[in-house]
């Protein structure tokens, strides 16, 4: 298959680009939509996987707060819109969106039929999910990823908490209640390249392991993946006074289960937390 990816060159995009060549695919990468394009890629495209979008992991202005809508629902809006004016259409959109659709929901168990939450982000996920469907309009299969925190190595959240973690000071986020969804970079690639393969599904899937843990379950998990102590706590006031609004991310309860993928047929490498950081970190 021929298939397009924006934000090729991202922590996920280029690992998909790995797995994808492997099996045998041609990649194309996608440019990043400030005006309306046409896309005059040859030959004609089977697949399209957007992953393209301004980082959520800095600080919040309001100007901030607009290039991370803008970049995800703007430029969903734009890739759809060059879909809808190709002669041959891609069989397939893949488009990223976030297990932020959710929201803040404590010890809630989420799964893709679960609603919307409130706030920011879930208004940016709705958004961006609702402009990445109007390209079943146009005959093509669409099914969006609500993507987990992704471990792996060389990028994403977890290469900034080595360090500290290595250096024996880990922290525990506040109570360290909170759920987080997460899924091995390998296996998040893999459920995209298997939404690309299977002709049947589509609609959203949760891009998260089985099995979620807590805040304080992961710290423990990844201080014993480098064989270090984490008896140390950062405060919630703390951590909201340094980092403003977007801190909220770090405390919001999301405890996703990927039902989509699992029925589909999808099959996780690291299923465990465990094995999914030592594979990471060794």
């Amino acid at each position: 298959m021929h298939i397009a990816i924006s934000g090729a060159t991202g922590f996920v995009g280029r690992r998909l680009r790995e797995i994808l060549v492997a099996h045998g695919h041609t990649v194309s990468r996608l440019p990043r939509w400030t005006t309306e394009p046409g896309l005059r890629l040859e030959p004609p495209l089977d697949a399209i996987v957007h992953l393209a979008g301004e980082p959520v992991s800095q600080r919040w202005s309001k100007e901030v707060k607009e290039r991370i809508r803008s970049s995800r629902v703007e430029g969903t809006r734009l890739l759809v819109s060059a879909i809808g004016k190709l002669a041959v259409k891609p069989q397939v959109l893949v488009c990223a969106s976030a297990v932020g659709f959710y929201g803040d929901r404590g010890e809630e168990r989420l799964t893709e039929t679960s609603p919307p939450g409130e706030g920011f982000l879930p208004d940016v996920c709705q958004a961006w999910e609702t402009e990445a469907g109007r390209a079943a309009a146009y005959g093509v299969r669409v099914v969006k990823i609500r993507t987990g925190l992704a471990l792996g190595r060389n990028g994403g959240a977890l290469a900034k908490m080595l360090l500290p973690f290595r250096l024996g000071l880990g922290a525990r986020l506040g109570d360290g209640n909170q759920w987080m969804s997460w899924i091995h970079l390998d296996d998040l690639a893999e459920m995209m390249r298997f939404a690309i393969e299977a002709p049947g599904v589509s609609g959203a899937w949760n891009g998260v392991s089985p099995h979620p843990v807590t805040n304080r379950e992961f710290t423990r998990a990844l201080g014993k993946a480098v064989h270090r102590p984490t008896f140390l706590v950062a405060p919630k006031a703390l951590i909201m006074l340094g980092a403003g609004e977007m801190a909220q991310i770090l405390f919001a309860s999301q405890r996703c289960l990927p039902e989509a993928p699992l029925a589909a047929g999808f099959s996780f490498r690291y299923p465990e937390l465990g094995p999914a950081l030592q594979a990471v970190v060794d």
